[in-house]
């Protein structure tokens, strides 16, 4: 009787390879590793994987190139805000990257779980659990640039098309965007923590 209780039961949490076990439902910041983060967004393939290139352009390195265009739209911005900015999507280590037309069609459920996760992330590494308008506005700005770059370059949309969903990035050096091998991203990824959390 009790093994086919525990049999029903259902699992809500994540282990992860630091060997912490994170609650998806009420997640604990103390169960927050930026090593965790940086080895699942390097896994974790932007656009479904539909990108040109030997190798998935990852969420890790998303992720850095946000908090790059947020660097040159604020070039005096505090060092918090671009940590803000690499950490965007990083609830996505444990819940994937879900295409924005997908998010749309799940609704608002999935948002405030991921708000949740991403608030709970930000506590661990000493951002506030929200951001203001204006920063959240910045990086969402950001976001889009990047999605426009990673659009035209690797995802094979037109300029025209690119520019109708994401807009026309202005402001922001046009980068040279070349998907890395999983371990190269996660490098990278943490690296740019490292920098901005000193």
């Amino acid at each position: 009787m009790v093994a086919s209780r525990n049999m029903t039961k259902k699992r809500a949490w994540q282990r992860m390879l630091s060997g912490r076990r994170l609650d998806l439902l009420d997640p604990s910041p103390l169960d927050i590793e930026i090593e965790d983060i940086a080895h699942g967004l390097a896994r974790v393939a932007r656009w479904n994987g539909q990108t040109s290139g030997s190798h998935a352009f990852s969420v890790a390195q998303h992720c850095v190139l946000v908090e790059k265009i947020v660097s040159e739209l604020r070039p005096r911005g505090a060092s918090a805000l671009r940590l803000a900015a690499l950490l965007h999507d990083s609830a996505e280590y444990v819940i994937g990257d879900l295409i924005s037309p997908f998010k749309a069609a799940v609704g608002l459920d999935y948002k405030a779980f991921e708000l949740r996760l991403l608030g709970a992330i930000h506590m661990r590494f000493g951002l506030p659990s929200a951001l203001t308008p204006q920063e959240t506005l910045l990086i969402k700005k950001a976001d889009r640039f990047a999605a426009y770059f990673e659009a035209t370059q690797l995802a094979g949309f037109s300029v025209t098309e690119a520019r109708e969903f994401f807009g026309t990035p202005s402001g922001a050096t046009v980068p040279r965007l070349v998907p890395l091998p999983a371990q190269e991203a996660q490098l990278l990824y943490q690296e740019r923590f490292k920098l901005l959390s000193v």
